[in-house]
């Protein structure tokens, strides 16, 4: 299952509605939302994202999470190591071998290292709107 998967099935959970229900609300089949679901197809593209949105009245915060864990769950990630350090590129095969067998636990450990190591995003600026005089 993928993030982007596991939050729309907490959403349908939580309102109940059936994959049935949604895929006819947003038009695409309840076998791809179902394997949108369990990560067997790719990330959704934004504008289906838009409209999970829609469909669930998220907005604000709530949209950009959902926005953002649809951009983490592309099922099948290639990761290119070229030009990185020999160590980093044992790293990648090492989470390529293990991933499926690390306790969560292990997971989040990572997931809090990772955080604790990258960078804040730079918040972005918006531009004032012009007046019309």
């Amino acid at each position: 299952m993928t993030p982007f998967g596991a939050r729309l099935r907490a959403l349908r959970a939580a309102r109940q509605v059936t994959l049935a229900q949604l895929g006819a609300q947003l038009q695409v089949s309840a076998a791809y939302l179902s394997a949108l679901e369990h990560g067997r197809r790719g990330m959704p593209s934004a504008g289906l994202v838009h409209q999970v949105c829609e469909f669930f009245g998220l907005i604000w915060d709530d949209a950009e999470d959902l926005a953002r864990l649809a951009k983490l769950s592309h099922p099948r990630i290639t990761v290119n190591t070229a030009g990185l350090l020999p160590e980093q590129t044992a790293l990648a095969n090492r989470i390529a071998q293990t991933i499926r067998t690390l306790p969560p636990e292990t997971v989040a450990a990572m997931h809090a290292l990772l955080d604790a190591t990258t960078p804040a995003p730079k918040p972005r600026l918006r531009r004032p709107a012009r007046s019309s005089s």
